[in-house]
């Protein structure tokens, strides 16, 4: 039977993760951007037979070889810490939650590993059609990969596709496509996806714009150019759209997560959504959460408190009521292993219904505070404008540097070069501002309503988890700046010779 284990352990290894999983986050949307990117270029050349895109794409082929590399190693101790410090975790979801990541590991990343290397040496020695295939499949299977991880993550935030057994105290999968496809998924999916896509173009465009600024490479640069600003405001609008899906799903399967992110503590219909400060834009809040302009929107003491009407007709419970639910289920949990033991089937049907009457709300058993069912919400509350207030930014920097594009002025307007430069960071903040709105805001579950993180980590000492948390730190670090050191050389090498725009 899970245990709840109340220690300092829990901030410790909470963090670890959070360290580990950021770091992986600087690598992995720059994988697929620019996977994207280097197989339209690559196209370009085998449609045209233009050496000028071959050439091009070869170039960022270079970086995102070097990026990838570095992202493999971050994923992998990623995926192992399910196993050392989240050992309740892994036993508890461990069928449903493994799943994924087992075809993740063997489809999507064995197809990587197969193509990469045709797309890095394979240049003259396979057809131009079968490289162009090579490197399209690269990047499809990174993208597969994301897939299956984004999946894994989403059933985090809205179990599905499952029942929970008593027997082995385990929750197993009764429906992989329910898992695999539910909306959730599929929009968190889309969402992270076409965001790492944006970052993508926007690495391209800041540093062809490296190249503008010294005066190099100048038809390299602007054809790079317009290659990323088209795939980023394909992007960044489709992102948009997915956003405003993802806040309604948000809304109705982890309000406390939306209350958290507006800073709404006492909710009610036709809510305005707060920009910041006191500028807010009338209902939107409302149409945003129930795409009702005169929807009720809980708050963050009425989800506490419990007593509104829930949009399927029924009355919200208090948090309280939850805990007592959630008591109520691991007792009956409890007794249905001793009656079972016991040879007793008459109290284990007994024990069974209560149990799974109770089982929506399992994981409430283990809070001690209902106070600690609100997430970090001065955290959520800016984490979410700086990514919604960036996304606007890059729409309007793709849009004007596509404009420039158009009428050939690219090369002209310095200042544009510095603003180009200077939106490399932005977007990476902007992605880590995506995930703290993503993970924070799920607090304190590690599965939403069934399982809390003090009753999925494993039983560590607290010196060792520090200790790794700082050897990783290190580790990290180190990779992260032999990365830039790297990509920096490459970059001021430059592509090969000859680039002319025919």
């Amino acid at each position: 039977m899970l245990e709840s284990i109340d220690t300092s352990m829990i901030d410790w290894s909470r963090a670890q993760f959070a360290l580990t999983a950021m770091y992986h986050w600087l690598f992995v949307p720059l994988t697929l951007g620019l996977a994207v990117i280097m197989g339209l270029m690559e196209t370009l050349y085998v449609i045209s037979g233009n050496e000028f895109w071959k050439r091009t794409a070869k170039f960022w082929m270079k970086l995102f070889g070097i990026n990838f590399a570095v992202g493999v190693a971050t994923g992998l101790i990623l995926e192992f810490q399910f196993g050392t410090n989240w050992s309740n975790y892994s036993w508890f979801v461990g069928d449903i939650f493994g799943a994924p990541l087992a075809i993740e590991g063997i489809l999507a990343f064995f197809m990587e590993a197969t193509f990469v290397a045709v797309m890095f040496f394979g240049w003259n020695k396979v057809s131009k059609k079968f490289h162009l295939a090579s490197t399209w499949l690269t990047g499809l299977g990174a993208t597969i990969s994301a897939w299956w991880i984004l999946v894994a993550n989403s059933w985090m935030q809205y179990p599905v596709g499952m029942a929970f057994n008593p027997d082995t105290v385990r929750n197993e999968m009764t429906d992989f496509m329910a898992v695999a496809f539910s909306p959730v998924a599929v929009m968190k999916f889309l969402h992270t996806v076409l965001s790492s896509w944006m970052l993508g173009a926007v690495f391209v465009i800041g540093v062809s714009a490296w190249f503008l600024l010294r005066k190099r490479e100048k038809e390299f640069a602007v054809g790079s150019m317009k290659i990323a600003a088209g795939v980023g405001l394909f992007a960044s609008l489709v992102t948009a759209m997915t956003g405003d899906k993802s806040a309604y799903q948000v809304a109705q399967c982890q309000p406390m997560k939306l209350a958290a992110m507006e800073a709404l503590y006492d909710g009610g219909t036709s809510e305005p959504l707060t920009v910041v400060g006191d500028i807010k834009i009338p209902k939107m809040l409302s149409y945003l959460a129930t795409h009702d302009f005169e929807g009720y929107v809980p708050g963050i003491n009425n989800i506490l408190l419990g007593g509104y009407m829930l949009p399927d007709g029924t009355t919200a419970l208090s948090a309280a009521e939850k805990i007592t639910k959630g008591k109520e289920a691991i007792a009956a949990l409890a007794d249905y292993r001793e009656a079972k033991q016991a040879g007793k089937q008459a109290e284990m049907d007994n024990a069974r219904e209560i149990l799974e009457a109770n089982m929506p709300y399992f994981g409430y058993g283990y809070i001690e505070d209902s106070n600690s069912l609100v997430p970090n919400v001065w955290l959520l509350f800016w984490a979410f404008r700086v990514m919604v207030g960036l996304g606007m930014y890059f729409i309007a920097f793709f849009a004007l540097v596509l404009f420039l594009s158009w009428k050939r002025k690219l090369s002209k307007f310095t200042w544009l070069h510095y603003v180009s430069l200077v939106s490399i960071p932005l977007a990476y903040i902007a992605g880590q501002a995506g995930w703290i709105v993503a993970e924070v805001g799920r607090q304190p579950w590690t599965i939403q309503d069934l399982l809390p993180v003090n009753a999925a980590i494993s039983h560590l000492e607290t010196g060792s988890v520090v200790t790794t948390f700082f050897i990783f730190l290190i580790l990290f670090t180190v990779l992260l700046l032999a990365e830039i050191g790297i990509m920096l050389k490459a970059i001021q090498k430059g592509p090969e010779k000859g680039l002319n725009v025919k």
